[in-house]
């Protein structure tokens, strides 16, 4: 199958190596000359992976998006969520039929607030698309790349389409399970981004495994509460795309969110790391998004609302943490 990569980041070279074992034709599109050069001449992509990781000998990648999309079946978008909107514009008009097309992202759209399968809905009509998949849950691209054993899910209201996408992607490290609570599913992998920069602060704050234990467990009370009431079911949380993803984002180095929170908590302040910082940290305007929707909702998510104050409004997080465990004591 003809395959094409929007996005020559992390994920979508690592998901462009799972395709790509998998017998498939792939091609990468990314707008980093100098990514797309190493891709090509190097069978590398050394700005995010170590020398180590060589990547398959028939990898593609390339600048122009008119030779991406040429003669395309399956479309992969691993591009950052404020991305979509440019990026699936462009790509409208050079669709000629109907195809597959995959979200990789984690978040919600910043100008409407939507989760990223509907903006792919608003801007790329019915009759050049089959229904959108999420290709979600806990999966960190710098041990995919590795093909250490993976486990995700194929999201989709349309469990055929969720199907057709699971058998093209599964294999012997990276197995797929089929999803179609895609409400459920994409606010459990959108929210724990923030509440993963909440574990990182506590981290850098010197607290152990309790903290961060209890800050999990609270953290997904949280992305239950808020998601069953935006329409997804309590369950799809306790799966994959809730506490699989929530687990792997707290406690692994390799999550931007965690680093991101780690630098905070260290310096007990937000501010240096938000003046300095280059890379796309999802859950910095996911925290902002959530807390927003859940104010105007009238929901209690304390955690969420906590790091959106140290982003947000400067607020020290030593301060906030007290503040936390100070709250109202209540039954669990």
């Amino acid at each position: 199958m003809k395959c094409t990569i929007l996005g020559s980041g992390t994920w979508g070279t690592a998901l462009g190596q799972v395709l790509l074992d998998n017998g498939n034709d792939v091609i990468i599109y990314g707008i980093d000359e100098n990514e797309i050069n190493d891709i090509n001449i190097n069978h590398q992509n050394s700005k995010f992976f170590s020398q180590d990781v060589v990547l398959p000998e028939n990898v593609k990648a390339t600048t122009s998006l008119e030779k991406a999309l040429e003669d395309v079946e399956l479309l992969v978008v691993a591009v950052p969520t404020f991305a979509y909107r440019d990026v699936l514009s462009k790509v409208k008009p050079l669709l000629n039929k109907k195809i597959h097309i995959i979200s990789a992202a984690k978040g919600f759209d910043p100008s409407t607030l939507k989760r990223m399968s509907e903006v792919i809905r608003e801007i790329i009509p019915l009759n050049n698309r089959y229904e959108v998949v999420s290709l979600i849950g806990p999966g960190h691209a710098e041990e995919v790349i590795l093909r250490m054993l993976t486990c995700i899910t194929s999201t989709c209201i349309d469990e055929k389409e969720a199907e057709f996408i699971q058998k093209i992607f599964a294999n012997r490290y990276f197995r797929v399970y089929v999803q179609t609570d895609e409400i459920g599913a994409e606010y459990g992998v959108a929210m724990k981004n923030a509440i993963a920069i909440a574990s990182g602060i506590l981290c850098g704050l010197g607290m152990g495994d309790n903290a961060k234990a209890a800050l999990v467990t609270r953290g997904l009370v949280e992305m239950i509460r808020f998601g069953v009431l935006a329409g997804g079911k309590a369950n799809t949380f306790i799966g994959l795309t809730g506490i699989g993803d929530l687990m792997v984002t707290c406690n692994s180095y390799h999550s931007r969110n965690f680093q991101a929170g780690l630098e905070i908590g260290k310096a007990d302040s937000s501010e240096e790391f938000l003046r300095n910082n280059k890379k796309t940290v999802e859950g910095i305007k996911t925290a902002k998004i959530v807390y927003e929707m859940a104010k105007e909702k009238n929901v209690e998510v304390p955690i969420i609302e906590a790091v959106y104050q140290v982003l947000y409004e400067n607020h020290k997080p030593s301060e906030l943490m007290y503040k936390l465990m100070t709250r109202e004591l209540k039954k669990e």
